[in-house]
């Protein structure tokens, strides 16, 4: 049980990291797999990352239906978090977040590689998803597992997808590494438009320099920056 709890506190900790850095604001959300259970996971009942507390903390099924709201009211995009558990074993984290940079890739359709070895997690190339292709005119919510589940076969075996006209869902094998991807997602972003800017000629990294860059994405190396994103947020680290 101390196991658990230490990791109900770390999803916690992870939403104030999150919010603190700009990669979610009042909107946005992060959850993990139980490590106990595969076919559940934990999410805040919906409020501001930023505002989350142990208490909000909910447990769900894969179909996204809460073991037990007590009274609480669940985000609308839970099965953006059951979709990719359901159909990637390997993932046990997942984040979803509007950050700025990441929407005119979106939706210009305008492919994001990574341009800077601290973002090569991201993987080589980011596909798009355009709920509109299969669903039609929505309020781009994602709203029903069919919808989560086409998300999912989108993402496929990678970290990151962004979401036209709506944000990114990124997932990961730990949540401290799921954390660190999606703020360096962000970074990306930002620094790909800058060079672009400036240039036609933008050396990306490389597919080989992408995945030895990834082996090198240990614990340790996350575990330092997870570190200075407690203390940042006044929130206990545990190694």
């Amino acid at each position: 049980m101390a196991k658990l709890d230490d990791l109900l506190e770390e999803l916690v900790t992870a939403n104030h990291v999150l919010a603190k850095l700009g990669i979610v604001d009042s909107f946005g959300h992060i959850s993990v797999r139980h490590p106990d259970k595969p076919d559940r996971f934990f999410l805040s009942c919906s409020r501001a990352p930023e505002r989350v507390k142990r208490d909000d903390i909910m447990e769900f099924n894969l179909e996204c239906e809460p073991i037990d709201a007590k009274g609480r009211s669940p985000y609308t995009e839970r099965p953006i978090h059951g979709g990719a558990y359901e159909a990637r074993p390997d993932v046990m984290c997942v984040i979803h977040n509007h950050s700025p940079g990441v929407i005119p890739y979106g939706i210009t359709g305008h492919k994001m590689r990574p341009v800077m070895h601290m973002c090569a997690s991201i993987g080589h190339e980011v596909p798009i998803w355009d709920q509109h292709k299969k669903f039609g005119d929505t309020d781009l919510l994602v709203r029903t597992m069919a919808q989560g589940r086409d998300l999912a076969k989108k993402l496929a075996k990678g970290a990151t997808c962004l979401m036209r006209g709506h944000g990114c869902v990124v997932v990961g094998p730990y949540m401290r590494r799921t954390v660190y991807t999606a703020i360096y997602l962000e970074l990306n972003a930002r620094l790909q438009m800058q060079a672009e800017a400036m240039s036609k000629k933008v050396r990306f990294l490389t597919k080989g320099e992408t995945a030895e860059v990834v082996k090198t994405t240990s614990p340790p190396n996350v575990n330092r920056a997870w570190e200075n994103w407690c203390r940042m947020v006044d929130r206990p680290y545990v190694e």
